[in-house]
């Protein structure tokens, strides 16, 4: 029942996996979308892209001063590597510093920088929610046995930086949820579960194996939580990381 009739939300990555469902929720619920992304497109319910990287400080201050403080950011823009047959294969002696550094980067530096461009005009108006995107595997560590079904030498590896940034992420969640509560802005993670996206049998199979309720999620699970804590039902809720993983953390 969450209305966000007349509010505006902010939400990066926007053309990622689930931006879309971000923003079909949001727009769903009467909000205007902003969705920003690196590249050009159209995403439904948004109004539009803007372009704009999450680790330019001066694209993203060029678009507060176009719209204004937000009443809703969604902190979505990151980097991940989904387990598949054709993807890259490095046992961990050989994972590159950069690309270890280059997920941190995006995914926690990333979403301070949104938070520290966009947040504060929220926190000098008085009013907002944002809510980072979190993961399960920023509670637990990857079970490479997950992925030892595919065809890899060496086997497939979770990218260690993952967890790591989105333990980084629900960390620099209790931060500005402490800083900014006094100014009437809530700041909340949402940690997704395994999400169906084209995933091999084999994968589906053991991942559902370990998760109470036995499946992975589907969009539609992911909506109603976001808009609990985007909109006033959530309005004694900050600090708190929100896990939506059918009790796989469990």
């Amino acid at each position: 029942m969450a209305d966000l009739s007349g509010r505006l939300a902010l939400v990066t990555g926007a053309s990622g996996k689930l931006g879309p469902v971000w923003i079909g929720a949001l727009a769903g619920a009467g909000a205007r979308v902003i969705a920003v992304d690196l590249h050009a497109g159209e995403v439904e319910g948004a109004k539009g892209i803007e372009v704009a990287d999450v680790m330019d400080r001066d694209a993203l201050l060029a678009l507060r001063e176009r719209i204004g403080a937000p009443d809703v950011l969604v902190n979505n823009a990151g980097i991940d590597q989904p387990p598949s047959g054709d993807a890259r294969s490095l046992a961990i002696e050989d994972v590159p510093f950069d690309d270890f550094r280059r997920v941190l980067d995006v995914n926690v530096a990333g979403t301070f920088l949104v938070t520290q461009v966009f947040g504060s005009a929220m926190r000098d108006a008085g009013r907002g929610s944002i809510v980072n995107i979190g993961s399960l595997y920023a509670t637990i560590a990857p079970d490479p046995g997950m992925y030892d079904h595919l065809d890899l030498d060496p086997p497939f590896l979770k990218p260690p930086a993952y967890g790591a940034s989105k333990a980084g992420v629900v960390s620099l969640t209790r931060y500005f949820a402490r800083l900014w509560g006094p100014h009437g802005v809530r700041v909340n993670a949402l940690s997704p579960g395994g999400v169906l996206g084209g995933q091999d049998p084999e994968f589906l199979r053991k991942f559902t194996a370990r998760t109470p309720l036995r499946r992975l999620a589907e969009g539609g699970d992911l909506t109603g939580p976001l808009l609990f804590l985007t909109s006033d039902e959530s309005s004694y809720v900050t600090g708190h990381e929100l896990r939506v993983d059918g009790g796989f953390t469990a």
